[in-house]
């Protein structure tokens, strides 16, 4: 009981982790109203605490996506439940109806040291000792948003600045609402454990969350969408549907699909590679693991240190079972000389890639150790870059369109950090074009710094689901360095050899990942294309005649290629009709007698892809051509 305990509270939690509500565009910048409110509500909650429990150290305590956490340690060992939120939340409406000002003052560092020795705070006193040895720059913006420090990039701190609210104050750069009474509506949600910096060698915190808005309309409707998420969990889903399974002795991570989900993994698979095909895409296939070398070459070794490793027992070698499916691609471009008339030359791959992800961060499909991604590896002259890009663009567009899931996109671009390959002129050029193809195609985008691949800047196209969550899902990637490293080329109209640009590209990435937030975005009710069962037929009896009927009408509709479940079990009806409801079958057929006289049928079609109220009677075959057409067309409607 109590491991199912342990197991309900952690799916709870990553529930709560993953729901990011965005009930309204808002950018959090510093200077943003509800920034400062959410800000100002994680000061209101450090009051509280120390009002409650007394004797209590506080680590950070800064603004997230609709909301904010505190990370503290209560002294002898004690700990904050779920349990003892009332109380919590009891004293943060107190402060708040108190309407007390937020008073900002200053300090100079030793002065400030001093204050948080003399209040017991020794995460303060840590981070308050590094800044005056290091200055900002060594300091990540939240550590320094905290420690009330205006630049991050100071050498060296003289002073620092607090806020007070009635009788507590804290370390803090703010900004905060004019008062208590101006914060607007919060909940605390959970209690979860964190790491002092992230760093698991320090301290282990309790992280307090909250979630705040301007209103209680917002905050009601994140509420009611959290709740939704947890009905929606794949997880849940998953299991109840029999889409997915685990296994102990498989090992974490490692998802096994059962006939059901293979058929709705394998329908998605099978869209992708029919727009790759059409986008003059060639399939190729190359093994699971290769030789340590080539990914020390491809860069991939030092990149992905969740790398599985093996050594051939016979000649003592080392492999590595496969992170990345890039640098196969290139092997197959290199292994013959080419010509600009080859260009662009195409691969698809729908292949499986395997991390040894922390146990700690797996959860369900959203996080596993084997992925399987719709991989695509072009190779194209500089003059092919806009076209390619273009297509493969009209490819995403294509697929989610179908799917019903929104895009917004994301122009994924280096920061001045030097995790990146190559020099930084080649990467102006990458970006440069990258941001051309986006306006020339009247793209709505926004630039993030610092979310390049390794390689090379992308396109990030995120979805948004049905409950408001943004997924990154399909990827473009500008590649002028793998073609580099490998020395990759192919003889111009000139008769020189050139270099040719890599393009890679996934219109869904990670199946498991896509196939976890479309089940949420779904509900599990999937249109009938991709839905693992599209039909259950049930008998109104048990007798020959009706049953032969039957039996006939699955094995037509099968033979068309179908896919169809007969439930002549000898239970009632309506136990049969609620069994493929439960199972969200998207039509349901009842035949009785009547129906074997007149081939008439009166299909039940699952609500959400019905365009009437009204019931329609249909002969069996044309049912069955209807059907087939709906199938064949991916849907998401009704076509009766």
């Amino acid at each position: 009981m109590a491991r199912n305990a342990q197991k309900l509270n952690g799916m709870r939690d990553h529930l709560i982790r993953r729901v990011f509500i965005i009930l309204k565009e808002v950018t959090m910048e510093k200077n943003d109203k509800l920034y400062a409110m959410r800000h100002s509500m994680a000061h209101i909650l450090a009051t509280a605490l120390k009002s409650i429990y007394k004797d209590i150290s506080f680590g950070v305590g800064p603004v997230v996506e609709n909301g904010f956490y505190y990370d503290v340690v209560l002294d002898n060992g004690k700990t904050i439940s779920d349990e003892d939120f009332p109380a919590i939340e009891k004293e943060m409406h107190k402060i708040i109806k108190s309407d007390s000002p937020f008073k900002k003052s200053h300090k100079d560092i030793d002065e400030a040291i001093e204050w948080a020795k003399a209040n017991n705070q020794k995460f303060k006193v840590e981070l308050l000792n590094d800044l005056k040895r290091e200055g900002t720059t060594e300091f990540k913006d939240l550590e320094a948003n905290e420690l009330g420090v205006e630049s991050l990039n100071d050498s060296k701190v003289n002073e620092v600045s607090f806020y007070t609210n009635n009788d507590f104050t804290d370390l803090c750069r703010g900004p905060h609402a004019d008062s208590t009474g101006k914060v607007g509506h919060f909940k605390l949600i959970r209690v979860g454990g964190a790491y002092w910096r992230g760093n698991e060698k320090n301290a282990q915190m309790q992280r307090v969350y909250g979630v705040a808005f301007e209103t209680k309309k917002e905050l009601d409707e994140y509420l009611h969408n959290l709740e939704e998420a947890k009905k929606r969990d794949h997880r849940k889903l998953g299991q109840e549907l029999d889409l997915f399974v685990s296994s102990d002795l498989v090992g974490s991570g490692l998802p096994l699909f059962t006939p059901r989900g293979t058929v709705l993994r394998n329908e998605l698979v099978r869209y992708s590679e029919d727009l790759q095909r059409a986008g003059g895409f060639e399939a190729i296939w190359t093994p699971h693991i290769a030789k340590t070398d080539l990914y020390k070459k491809s860069g991939h070794y030092d990149k992905y240190p969740e790398r599985f490793e093996a050594t051939s027992v016979e000649s003592g070698e080392s492999f590595l079972i496969r992170p990345m499916s890039c640098p196969h691609a290139i092997q197959i471009y290199a292994s013959r000389p080419r010509s600009y008339k080859d260009l662009p030359i195409r691969y698809m791959e729908t292949t499986t890639m395997y991390r040894d992800e922390k146990s700690g961060e797996l959860h369900g499909l959203s996080r596993v150790r084997s992925l399987t991604t719709d991989d695509g590896h072009e190779f194209v002259r500089i003059d092919q870059i806009e076209e390619e890009i273009a297509s493969i663009l009209n490819m995403v567009e294509k697929m989610y369109k179908t799917l019903d899931l929104p895009l917004s996109i994301d122009l994924s671009f280096r920061d001045s950090s030097e995790k990146y390959f190559g020099d930084k002129e080649i990467w102006a050029r990458a970006e440069g074009i990258i941001k051309e193809v986006a306006e020339n195609h009247k793209l709505d985008f926004k630039v993030v710094e610092g979310e390049a691949a390794f390689y090379g800047p992308k396109i990030d196209i995120h979805v948004r689901d049905s409950l408001g969550r943004k997924w990154q899902c399909a990827t473009v990637q500008l590649d002028f360095i793998q073609p580099e490293r490998f020395e990759l080329e192919y003889t111009d109209s000139d008769g020189l050899k050139k270099r040719p640009v890599m393009i890679h590209k996934a219109i869904l990435g990670s199946i498991e990942r896509f196939l976890g937030v479309y089940i949420e975005h779904t509900a599990g009710k999937f249109p009938m294309w991709l839905a693992p069962e599209q039909l259950r037929v049930v008998t109104l009896n048990q007798s020959d005649e009706l049953v032969n009927y039957a039996k006939n009408f699955v094995a037509n509709a099968t033979q068309r290629g179908l896919r169809v479940k007969l439930d002549n079990d000898n239970e009632s009806v309506g136990k049969k009709i609620r069994s493929a409801e439960v199972q969200k079958v998207p039509y349901i057929v009842v035949i009785g007698m009547k129906e074997v006289e007149n081939s008439i049928l009166v299909p039940r079609i699952r609500t959400d892809l019905q365009n009437s109220d009204t019931q329609v009677s249909v002969s069996s075959e044309e049912f069955i051509n209807k059907l087939v057409s709906e199938y064949e067309s991916r849907t998401n409607k009704s076509t009766l």
